[in-house]
């Protein structure tokens, strides 16, 4: 047997058959890939690439307009309430004692309640809701507000077993409740 021969023999029956053998085969495909693409692509642009780079960094904002990050540091404007109706914390407290109901209150009555302090939206979502899934009985504390903007305030109400969050909108200086929302503590 000849020298080339076994290294044939050697090279189909037990490196070609290997993990390092498929390796390699991989390694000399990709090469003579990419090896083919530079043949065909002919010679680069030597201005392409890192050197084409701007001599100053790119802005997207006028870096005199102040700051424009997520963390707003200016005060959140304060709600604006039409002349004649209720601000947003005397709507977010009516509207909390109208949702804790009392006992014996039917649905129509409790639903009743809540009507003119809510949005038509609020009013669709409720209108399978009964006052006995209320899990809560009075109201605890004073009603803080967060200011979102002169037209939307989120109203915190704490009551003996949680906290009730209300989304108040006031499209056109009326305050009404939007979204409820149960925090259990």
């Amino acid at each position: 047997m000849s020298a080339m021969r076994r290294t044939v023999e050697f090279l189909f029956t037990r490196l070609l058959r290997s993990r390092v053998g498929v390796a390699l085969g991989i390694v000399v495909l990709v090469l003579g890939v990419i090896g083919a693409a530079r043949l065909v692509a002919g010679p680069g642009d030597p201005a392409a690439g890192l050197s084409n780079r701007p001599r100053e960094p790119i802005t997207t904002v006028d870096p005199t307009t102040g700051d424009d990050g997520v963390l707003a540091t200016l005060a959140p404007p304060s709600p604006s309430t039409r002349p004649g109706e209720l601000t947003p914390e005397q709507t977010a407290d009516r509207f909390a004692l109208a949702w804790l109901g009392r006992p014996g209150l039917t649905p129509e009555r409790w639903h009743e309640g809540m009507r003119p302090l809510s949005s038509a939206a609020l009013t669709e979502k409720l209108a399978g809701a009964e006052p006995e899934g209320v899990p809560a009985a009075e109201v605890t504390g004073e009603v803080t507000l967060r200011p979102r903007s002169t037209t939307f305030v989120e109203a915190l109400v704490p009551l003996d077993t949680g906290r009730l969050r209300l989304e108040l909108v006031a499209p056109e200086g009326r305050w009404l409740v939007d979204a409820v929302d149960w925090e259990q503590e």
